[in-house]
């Protein structure tokens, strides 16, 4: 598997963010939060994943962006965790809900330990059906 983030991978669909809002379960690590949803969707890969920043806590777009990019990066970088625990497909967004930037490093601590989470809580799920 190549450690890439192409567009198949990103969620970009309105009516699977609302669907992902409206019925999407969530598992939170401060200062990350992600709302999943098992749902197909047109990608060939396993997951479709989405980032977002609130305007509210960032006024200022250079930052929204910077955290973002940060966020996608560490994803890329771990997305191994996902991919090699699922088989049905998914879709989720992950939130920054923090009020400060916080560093590359502790960031990617964090990540590891949401998605972590987010395949012991699906597994865990499973596992109940």
């Amino acid at each position: 598997m190549k450690n890439t983030l192409g567009k198949q991978e990103r969620l970009k669909s309105r009516k699977l963010i609302e669907k992902l809002y409206q019925q999407g379960n969530s598992v939170k690590t401060f200062p990350l939060r992600m709302v999943f949803l098992q749902t197909e969707h047109t990608s060939k890969f396993p997951v479709q994943m989405g980032v977002s920043v609130p305007k509210r806590n960032f006024k200022l777009a250079v930052d929204r962006n910077r955290i973002k990019r940060l966020m996608r990066e560490t994803y890329r970088l771990q997305k191994n965790i996902v991919y090699n625990n699922l088989d049905m497909p998914y879709v989720f967004m992950i939130s920054y809900i923090g009020k400060e930037e916080r560093s590359y490093s502790e960031l990617c601590l964090k990540m590891e330990k949401l998605l972590k989470l987010f395949v012991a809580k699906v597994n865990e799920k499973k596992d109940e059906n």
